[in-house]
């Protein structure tokens, strides 16, 4: 057996196949070939629940590396560790941030500790790397250790938060993209139907005249709101608390750190870094995470509505609105030959249930911080991080298999439109509104046209009505908006 002869090396020897190292706790064996060691061996066998791992979501990976990476090179400026450990040790990062050991993170998501697992899984797998890097053994931290030359200056407290925000800000560009690729299908959509007429609703009755280019066109308006809103986060995102270790205090960090480990976070990252202003109350302030939950909700909110609104507009195709169908997807049922259900709709649907759940859980997470920490940072951005691939998924599906297949009856609309009993209200003004009422009235119990009834009851002249009850016109009181592009 060969032993590590560093006093301070939490290797204790190998044996076949593994490798033996030390903690706080004991002994235990890791495998020779995992860069990662003793506290993630133990947290494998700990958290044995969800079956995620920190290594499901490469945005935390990288953004921890990034952390890591910031914080050697300020480690080293301020002469705290050796130049040549701070280099290998900042190869490893980048190694990690590109890509590299990406199997190496296999902690479960759902962690006691408050991300303590992952922080120190990502301080093991960076030493053992830069050891290999050195020429060294994996498992010799009597050269770089991962507490105290790849975590000096640090804690999870103040470390694992940073990477987490700075991981919510990757995945808001996926998103971005998403949610602006489904918003310009809809402006497409909205472009092609611009002067097509059709009935409005309010409380699924019918209501005044609209075209369809306005109905899609709001729902492209929604979406940029939510792409102003993500835009936003990113400021509240990148305030960090590097420097602040255990409880906000910064005790086992020079008071240097802080300034200096932001400034490289500032570098690397070409992101408007900067220190939280007080750094015990940021411990616990789990403002930024909800206020990131907050905005994906909405999104799924608005996401939900456009995807009920398309089911009720497809509904049919014989006792329906049948004011459009979207694209067939696949058969609707094991019993009714040929009906098809709006399958992606009802997809976007549940996603957006999830969301909604998710949105809960970070709530009851953000609030359960006690005294100088909350605990549950590791909950709270995996249910975020979960929830932004998730409607970033969901918008590329309903996008493509949904709303650019969309085919419009424009017959239909202008017909629903032209016998809608509420356009009478575009007779008020000339006639009164008793009047209009009681041309509506008999128009729903004859079956005819408003235009019909107000003809036999009004002494307007056929000219005149038509200019009133146009419903291509009445749809344009307000302006033809849905030529705005993104």
């Amino acid at each position: 057996m060969n032993e590590i002869h560093d006093s301070k090396a939490a290797g204790t020897g190998t044996v076949a196949g593994f490798r033996t190292e030390h903690d706080c706790i004991g002994t235990l064996d890791v495998p020779a070939d995992a860069y990662w060691g003793i506290h993630t061996q133990r947290a494998i066998g700990n958290f044995t629940v969800s079956g995620i791992t920190d290594g499901d979501h490469p945005s935390l990976i990288r953004a921890y590396a990034t952390v890591k990476r910031a914080c050697a090179a300020a480690n080293a400026e301020l002469g705290l560790i050796d130049r040549e450990k701070a280099t290998l040790i900042e190869q490893a990062c980048l190694e990690i941030e590109n890509g590299g050991l990406a199997d190496q993170f296999p902690v479960d998501v759902l962690q006691g500790g408050a991300g303590t697992s992952a922080n120190m899984n990502m301080n093991e797998v960076i030493a053992n790397r830069a050891l290999e890097l050195a020429g060294h053994q994996r498992g010799d931290y009597g050269f770089i250790h991962p507490n105290d030359h790849v975590n000096h200056s640090q804690s999870t407290n103040d470390t694992y938060p940073a990477a987490c925000k700075l991981a919510i800000v990757d995945a808001l560009h996926p998103l971005l993209d998403a949610t602006s690729r489904l918003r310009k299908a809809l402006h497409d959509l909205a472009d092609k139907h611009a002067n097509d007429v059709k009935l409005g609703r309010t409380q699924l009755q019918d209501a005044v005249p609209m075209t369809f280019g306005q109905e899609f066109h709001a729902f492209a308006s929604f979406l940029k709101l939510d792409m102003e809103a993500m835009e936003r986060l990113v400021p509240d995102l990148c305030v960090l608390n590097l420097g602040a270790t255990a409880i906000g205090t910064g005790i086992c960090a020079d008071l240097r750190f802080r300034e200096t480990a932001t400034e490289h976070m500032r570098q690397i990252t070409g992101l408007p870094i900067t220190a939280a202003p007080d750094p015990v109350a940021a411990m616990t302030d789990m403002s930024a995470y909800i206020a990131a939950s907050a905005v994906l909700k909405n999104l799924a909110i608005h996401l939900k509505k456009a995807a009920d609104d398309l089911r009720l507009l497809n509904s049919g195709p014989r006792a329906g609105f049948g004011d459009l169908k979207v694209p067939p997807r696949q058969a609707g049922s094991s019993i009714m030959p040929a009906k098809v259900n709006p399958v992606i709709p009802e997809c976007v649907d549940q996603c957006c249930f999830t969301v909604f759940g998710m949105d809960v859980t970070v709530n009851w997470a953000a609030a359960e911080g006690q005294l100088q920490l909350n605990a549950f940072d590791p909950l709270i951005v995996h249910q975020i991080l979960s929830g932004m691939e998730l409607m970033t998924r969901a918008m590329d599906m309903f996008r493509t298999n949904c709303v650019e297949g969309i085919v419009v009856d424009v017959r239909a609309g202008r017909e629903h439109a032209l016998r809608s009993p509420a356009i009478s209200a575009a007779l008020n003004d000339v006639i009164g509104y008793e009047a209009a009422s009681a041309i509506s009235a008999e128009a729903v119990a004859s079956g005819r046209t408003i235009r019909e009834v107000a003809e036999e009851r009004t002494d307007l002249s056929a000219e005149q009505l038509d200019a009133l009850l146009d419903p291509a016109a009445l749809s344009r009181r307000l302006g033809q908006t849905c030529r705005e592009r993104p």
